[in-house]
């Protein structure tokens, strides 16, 4: 075949137009060391802080440590069949993770695995873990409930939607059965829930799954697990994975409520991963930046401006201390940072008092403005009476001769007492605290035996929800009390007490 030498020509001509100088260059580095979950690597030049780092394994890697002769990384996955001497590279990304609604109902790692045995995640949405909080021109004030279910809370310590408020005391008290009710108790209020559990033992990780969905709470909960097995990379990095998980529906115009527990194994985690990279450390072997830590994940619950959406991310941190001490070093960061604090107390939890809450101690800062005005209508002397029944019950037990006034401030004391103690998993609807706080407050139990007042609260609500249906529905519409429901309780009350007779 003979071919022209003008068509060899036009052919060079062609391909040399197509022809373009694509030069791909990647940072790259030498791991140095290795071992721990910690690689420090040589090179590297070009790297950020909290960038993505690519090991060999399909391995990857967070840059923290930039040093001015090498990088300090913490490996994300597991450090077998890489050695020193491999090459490692950058891939000019932040750790994200997937979000959105196909999340809901999943049990994920702290990268957004599933590891819940049902399939993959089907979506496409991904926010990076590491997010600036919204600034104070993007939020507004915190005033619509956040209902717990939980009789002693919602009257005393109430919870706003966009509050961070931290649940601490000694292990052993309730800490989780106090979040995962305020989880359960969001059902049918359309509430997106996240539970992170951080370092705690898989057994029990499963046990919380199956109470969630056993209540059907896990319909619109999502389960990020970074157990007690998983390296401290991924418990260091799971409660900002659910923080992005929990601003992709925040933004979305949603309530989200997340619960972290708890962060002091996060903070013993990050402990680990900076004595490993060699980080100066200060007051008990914590980084200097331990506060740094829980206050950028912590600022980023809010309730947004209704420009924004008014989404909300409400946050239950939980923090555990040694024999009560609340003065330890990471409970008062975290105390500082948060809204208010729920105390359980183990002398009140081992005294039945279940649950532990210690009313003395606790506190929340947004008070009021996020409580219903039914029940700050029934509530505002309950701390008072309660704390004024504390100081006499001590002082009394030293001595037999008491007035009348004091002896009948003791026997109301001991009713309000048991009328704030609950069984777990069974959160109660407002309205149905708002009653029978207020038949308390109002002395209608005086005449009913201590031990029998828990039997009265559980047939009286039925004798309401039977003949009085009314009740419970103009309060939950109203929001408030004012003397016609008063009045139709009063009336109840004697009703019920003239078919029933509670007895010792």
């Amino acid at each position: 075949m003979h071919i022209k030498p003008e068509e060899i020509t036009s052919i060079i001509k062609r391909e040399l137009e197509r022809y373009e100088n694509h030069v791909n260059t990647v940072d790259s580095g030498v791991i140095i060391q290795i071992g721990d979950g910690i690689s420090r690597v040589y090179g590297l030049d070009d790297c950020l802080a909290g960038e993505l780092i690519e090991f060999p394994n399909n391995v990857y890697g967070l840059a923290l440590n930039l040093e001015q002769d090498n990088v300090g990384c913490v490996l994300l996955g597991p450090e077998e069949g890489i050695k020193e001497g491999d090459i490692v590279r950058s891939t000019g990304r932040v750790v994200e993770v997937p979000v959105g609604e196909a999340l809901i109902g999943r049990v994920v790692d702290a990268l957004g695995n599933p590891i819940d045995g049902k399939g993959i995640i089907c979506t496409n949405e991904y926010r990076p873990i590491m997010t600036d909080a919204p600034r104070v021109i993007d939020r507004q004030s915190v005033k619509t409930p956040m209902q717990t279910g939980i009789k002693a809370i919602d009257s005393m310590i109430p919870i706003g939607k966009g509050q961070r408020e931290l649940i601490v005391g000694d292990r052993q008290t309730g800490k989780t059965a106090l979040a995962i009710d305020a989880i359960i108790n969001q059902k049918d209020k359309d509430v997106i829930c996240i539970y992170v559990a951080i370092g705690q033992k898989q057994s029990t990780v499963v046990n919380i799954v199956n109470t969630l969905e056993k209540h059907g709470a896990m319909n619109y909960t999502t389960v990020v697990s970074a157990t007690a097995s998983n390296t401290a990379s991924l418990q260091y990095i799971a409660p900002f994975s659910g923080c992005s998980m929990a601003e992709y529906f925040m933004h979305k115009g949603k309530d989200v409520l997340i619960v972290y527990d708890d962060l002091s194994k996060h903070a013993v985690a990050y402990r680990t991963i900076s004595l490993l990279l060699r980080r100066p450390p200060g007051r008990e072997a914590y980084p200097g930046d331990i506060f740094y830590l829980h206050s950028r994940l912590l600022e980023r619950a809010a309730k947004l401006s209704d420009s924004l959406g008014g989404g909300s991310i409400t946050a239950l941190p939980i923090i555990e201390t040694l024999a009560g001490d609340v003065t330890a070093y990471i409970p008062t960061n975290v105390i500082s940072i948060t809204d208010g604090q729920i105390f359980l107390e183990t002398d009140l939890f081992h005294g039945g008092q279940r649950p532990a809450v210690n009313a003395g101690i606790s506190v929340s800062r947004v008070g009021g403005s996020a409580q219903t005005k039914a029940m700050k209508q029934v509530s505002s002397t309950l701390r008072l009476e309660l704390a004024q029944y504390r100081e006499l019950a001590d002082f009394t037990q030293f001595g037999s001769d008491l007035d009348k006034e004091t002896v009948k401030r003791l026997e109301k004391g001991k009713r309000l007492i048991e009328i704030l103690k609950q069984d777990q998993y069974v959160p109660m609807d407002m309205e149905k605290q708002v009653i029978i706080i207020y038949c308390c407050v109002n002395d209608f139990l005086a005449d009913i035996p201590v031990n029998k007042i828990r039997e009265f609260e559980k047939l009286f609500l039925e004798f309401i929800y039977t003949h009085h249906r009314d009740i419970p529905k103009t309060i939950k519409e109203k929001g408030s009390l004012d003397d016609e429901i008063k009045n139709s309780i009063n009336e109840a009350v004697k009703e019920f007490k003239n078919r029933f007779t509670l007895e010792a």
